[in-house]
């Protein structure tokens, strides 16, 4: 092939694609049993760490756009995990908050990364946490890299 850049198994993005996709069908069925898609699992893990943020704050942990993340909270609140209200402080800004069924979540969420682990057979050796991290701090080097790439 003339353009060797142009072959599929030359690029760096196509497996971080894949892996993206195939992790979160492995996930598909824990979250169908919550009745979550993948990104509301996401905007729900950032709701448990820090409760009552802007829509801005969860668009930029989650790296979206807010026109992005505004109809996924919006389809959240229908369903009873959140409600938006507008900040005391600054009327343009929406916080969101997690209800008592989106807190709740937490319990019957917290089993789902170990599920994801078991169907992986990955055996918690020492050696594969070490590596299993590692590779996590690679791609967190990466995302900055590529933030940084935007912010040019």
């Amino acid at each position: 092939m003339e353009y060797e850049q142009l072959k599929l198994e030359n690029q760096l993005c196509f497996p971080f694609y894949a892996v993206s996709r195939l992790i979160i069908r492995a996930y598909q069925e824990d979250l169908d049993a919550l009745g979550l898609t993948y990104p509301q699992y996401l905007v729900l893990m950032v709701l448990w760490e820090n409760d009552n943020v802007s829509v801005n704050t969860i668009a930029e942990k989650l790296i979206l756009n807010t026109n992005t993340i505004t109809p996924l909270l919006k389809r959240m609140e229908v369903s009873g995990l959140i409600i938006r209200h507008q900040s005391a402080e600054d009327q343009r800004k929406v916080i969101v908050s997690l209800t008592a069924k989106g807190t709740e979540f937490k319990v019957l969420a917290a089993e789902i990364p170990y599920k994801l682990i078991k169907k992986l057979k990955i055996e918690p050796q020492e050696e594969q946490i070490q590596e299993a991290l590692i590779l996590k701090k690679k791609l967190y080097e990466l995302i900055n890299l590529l933030e940084n790439i935007e912010k040019q």
